[in-house]
């Protein structure tokens, strides 16, 4: 699996640069975010433009992923996500699941908002 992964200074972008996330994509998945859980910046925020299917498998695993990043207190965003891929996360409850925003810079902010608030509490 092609991704394109983007260090700033509050986060990882991970652009995929594939067209369809196959299920027996759903390990690769994986570890790239387990891997950005365990570097020294622990946000991310993950770009779906070229993403025109997912399996469900791999859906599945973007929830998984949402709440370990949530129970760790760090942060994880969807964004540019396209509208058949919306269908498949909407027609199996897990889009609710998942922290989903239009554009990488919303997401961006999401992030920067998210960290101000672990910072005051």
């Amino acid at each position: 699996m092609k991704v394109k992964i983007d260090t700033k200074e509050k986060m990882h972008v991970i652009t995929v640069e594939e067209e369809v996330l196959h299920a027996n994509m759903t390990e690769e998945i994986k570890n790239v975010l387990r891997n950005v859980l365990s570097a020294p910046v622990k946000n991310a925020v993950v770009n779906l433009k070229k993403v025109q299917q997912m399996d469900l498998p791999i859906a599945e695993a973007f929830v998984s992923a949402q709440k370990s990043f949530t129970e760790a207190a760090h942060s994880l965003v969807f964004c540019n996500i396209q509208p058949a891929v919306f269908d498949v996360l909407d027609k199996s409850d897990l889009i609710e699941g998942m922290n989903v925003t239009p554009t990488e810079s919303e997401a961006s902010d999401i992030v920067q908002m998210e960290e101000i608030e672990r910072e005051l509490l």
